[in-house]
């Protein structure tokens, strides 16, 4: 059987298939709102759960090791944590413009998120980049997100997103005192657990399409989805291929710039121009109130899955210029 192609296989994931689902249904269909609130309390408990199996089963010697290459973990924290935030902050007052301040602030706080992991690294390894250094790029970046982010929405965002220092702290209580516990116990259980990666997928996955239905089903259960346009989701389609497009000319060039190898340059690039889905969902059912919940995470499933598509296509097309 003939492959699909990049883009269209990226479409076709049972994952990306299984949110598309979720948000039709939580849309069209009214839930209760006791079992709305069964959600999110499942929800809470599947983010301790996720970050407890992520902590144990990294291996800390990864993160030595990918700390060495500081010209790659440098350029992609400041693509993350810099450059990324000074986008969103200076489109910010566009974006509200054009798409109301609900959204916009769901931009600004896409823009304030980690690397994502899984994707990255399939991304570099089929565009012959460098694995290890992907892995451990994307590793620090979701470890470090977790105490840099609330910081970021803390300072750029503060009051006006419902965010407060009591945010912070389930923050720490639910991302990362988990996170720790579960490198505490990583001699003992991280051998099994890297050989059963489905287990944390099916969690990590699991866990987004919770946090999906919980804050969708919320959103309709208040008539927020009556309010919003068509052209309101073209133009939120439109700001992330924009914002997307920057990214991965600035980390290209950028690292090109810097005299990388090629396969170091493969790294800047994918790791250094996506957002990820599994950390902020979670974190942002912490950090904004459930008013708003729906709204603000709706940029951040346009982004993933736009990264997904283009990243997918520009993955295949490194790829095949390393044969010629």
């Amino acid at each position: 059987m003939r492959k699909l192609p990049p883009a269209l296989s990226s479409l076709a994931d049972p994952f990306i298939i299984g949110i598309l689902v979720v948000l039709t249904i939580g849309i069209m269909v009214p839930i209760p709102p006791r079992a709305i609130s069964v959600l999110g309390i499942i929800g809470t408990w599947a983010v301790v759960a996720l970050f407890f199996l992520y902590g144990g089963r990294l291996s800390t010697a990864e993160v030595v090791a990918g700390l060495k290459n500081v010209k790659v973990q440098g350029s992609v924290a400041l693509a993350t944590f810099v450059i990324f935030p000074i986008l969103g902050a200076v489109s910010f007052p566009l974006w509200e413009h054009l798409l109301g301040g609900t959204f916009a602030t769901g931009i600004l706080y896409l823009t304030l998120l980690p690397s994502t992991v899984q994707s990255s690294v399939a991304f570099v390894s089929i565009a012959r980049g460098n694995i290890g250094a992907a892995v451990c790029s994307a590793t620090i970046s979701n470890i470090a997100g977790m105490v840099i982010t609330p910081l970021l929405v803390m300072l750029l965002m503060g009051a006006s997103a419902g965010v407060s220092l009591g945010s912070i702290g389930n923050i720490i209580l639910q991302l990362l005192v988990p996170f720790v516990a579960g490198q505490l116990l990583q001699p003992k259980i991280g051998t099994w657990l890297r050989a059963h990666r489905g287990l944390t997928k099916a969690v990590d996955q699991g866990t987004i399409l919770v946090i999906v239905a919980s804050s969708v089903a919320g959103a309709t259960a208040r008539g927020l989805w009556s309010r919003i346009s068509l052209g309101q989701v073209l133009l939120l389609v439109g700001a992330s291929a924009i914002i997307l497009a920057i990214m991965l000319c600035l980390t290209w060039f950028g690292a090109k710039a810097l005299h990388m190898p090629k396969g170091d340059q493969i790294v800047v690039l994918m790791c250094g121009s996506k957002k990820s889905l599994a950390t902020g969902l979670p974190m942002a059912a912490i950090i904004f109130p459930a008013s708003t919940l729906a709204a603000v995470t709706v940029p951040i499933i346009v982004f993933h899955q736009l990264q997904l598509i283009v990243c997918a296509t520009l993955a295949q097309t490194l790829a095949r210029r390393s044969q010629l």
